[in-house]
């Protein structure tokens, strides 16, 4: 079905919140550059918002009541945040879902080593990247540095104005014969995205005879022990992450869009986050659940396989009605998910790769995915056609714009998300997201009319379902 570009049915006061949503949504994409980042930002906006931590509401010794608002961090890395409705729990949850890992380059555990006089960092991709375009732009290294005692540095290099810049280095093209003769994905391979990280040599000991070894390394060394304390032996229990230096910038001549680091998946998280903050009263208890570790198939403690949601569920059960392990089961049946991921916008350079009916396009709203998965939807949840329903009564009846879409052509590729996981639950789910030009890329392109259906559509779904 054809559907309006949303960009025409708009009022100058719509256009107003429009853009006061994707203000809010640049400054959180240049604050939460991590997942930790991203937490930090959940928590502190919650907190304004008059949630407090589950400890704290199982400190207090009451029962949770409509109305109350709760969260829970696991290892900094995830949360999930709940509005109690006037239901009982076990009548399910309208759920958000979301995750906050992009994908990046991580510095390994023991990375500084210096080569013919150039100290560099070495690394190891995460997530799904073409390498080759993580070259020769500016980088920046976020992170934290955990201490044998206890303390925890933060690590954010490369974001102001006055701060250095990294980079990994590609070969002159003058000397790149060969190397241009080689496949896209072989042409800078894994071993090379090694990061620049400095090339000063140690002031010479006048009370040596010969050149300190290594005296580029032992300059970095110290430096790193005099801004943060640090030892070489520090980088074992380090999180450091190489993310692309600089800020969301407005996109077109016409600024309708975003261009920015790490929108797959925080244009869906951060807007599911300020649709879940803005909603005053919920007839069936609401979530938000911002996740780690998508990008590379939801494993680990902070991932969305992990028993970290499920356990809170437990914890929200005993503090409103009391123990059942039956209860708990039957509030996760019968809850609802969007599970909010990116699509794949229709890129008109690149028209081979999509089949046009089943396409999303920029400036038509949020994108529905009835499944994911790739070729014979192999990895994808299938979202039975009766929530579809009420899925689409639930956009209508807030005037939301969406889209019904798939990734790309049947056999040309494909990918997955959070939503088969969620559903192991016996739960209702669906994929949801906003449509990106692309993706995967150290810059990624959204409109700002999809941004803002996204945040509409969100709070049309725990308002309406």
């Amino acid at each position: 079905m054809d559907r309006d570009n949303v960009w025409t049915t708009y009022n100058d006061e719509t256009l107003e919140e429009l853009q006061r949503i994707n203000e809010s949504y640049k400054a959180c994409l240049d604050e939460g550059k991590t997942e930790r980042e991203c937490v930090k930002i959940a928590v502190r906006k919650a907190r304004e918002r008059g949630y407090q931590s589950l400890e704290e509401a199982m400190a207090s010794g009451r029962k949770l009541q409509a109305g109350d608002k709760v969260y829970a961090v696991c290892m900094g890395k995830s949360i999930a945040m709940f509005q109690i409705g006037e239901q009982p729990l076990e009548n399910g949850l309208n759920i958000l879902g979301a995750h906050i890992d992009s994908p990046r380059i991580d510095v390994k555990q023991n990375p500084l080593y210096e080569n013919e006089e150039l100290a560099y960092l070495d690394t190891h991709y995460y997530g799904g990247i073409k390498k080759y375009q993580w070259v020769t732009i500016p980088l920046a290294l976020h992170g934290v540095i955990a201490k044998k005692d206890g303390t925890i540095v933060e690590v954010n290099i490369g974001e102001k104005e006055d701060d250095p810049v990294f980079v990994i280095t590609d070969l002159l093209v003058h000397l790149a014969a060969q190397q241009m003769e080689k496949k896209a994905n072989a042409v800078i391979e894994g071993e090379k995205l090694d990061l620049l990280f400095g090339s000063q040599p140690l002031a010479k000991n006048p009370n040596l005879e010969k050149e300190e070894k290594d005296a580029v390394k032992a300059n970095i060394l110290k430096l790193l022990e005099e801004y943060y304390g640090m030892e070489e032996e520090d980088f074992v229990s380090a999180e450091l992450e190489i993310v692309p230096a600089g800020r969301a910038r407005d996109c077109g001549i016409d600024r309708s869009m975003v261009m920015a680091y790490g929108q797959d998946d925080r244009v869906c998280a951060f807007t599911s986050l300020f649709a879940m903050l803005d909603v005053e009263h919920v007839d069936r208890t609401a979530c938000c659940i911002l996740v780690d570790k998508e990008e590379i198939g939801s494993v680990g403690a902070t991932g969305m396989h992990s028993r970290f949601f499920e356990n809170v569920v437990a914890e929200l059960v005993a503090l409103t009605a009391g123990e059942s392990d039956l209860k708990v089961r039957r509030a996760l049946q019968n809850s609802k998910m969007l599970s909010s991921d990116v699509s794949a916008a229709f890129d008109p350079m690149y028209a081979e790769a999509f089949e046009k009916r089943s396409t999303a396009f920029f400036g038509k709203g949020l994108v529905f995915n009835k499944f994911t998965g790739s070729r014979g939807k192999s990895g994808s949840n299938d979202a039975n056609a009766e929530y579809l329903a009420q899925i689409r009564r639930a956009m209508d009846a807030q005037n939301v714009a969406y889209q019904f879409a798939e990734l790309g052509k049947v056999d040309v590729g494909g990918g997955g998300t959070i939503a088969y996981i969620m559903a192991n639950y016996g739960m209702e789910v669906i994929d949801s997201g906003v449509a990106v030009l692309s993706m995967h890329a150290p810059w990624e392109v959204t409109s700002k009319a999809d941004i803002y259906e996204a945040y509409k559509g969100y709070k049309a779904f725990i308002e309406e379902i």
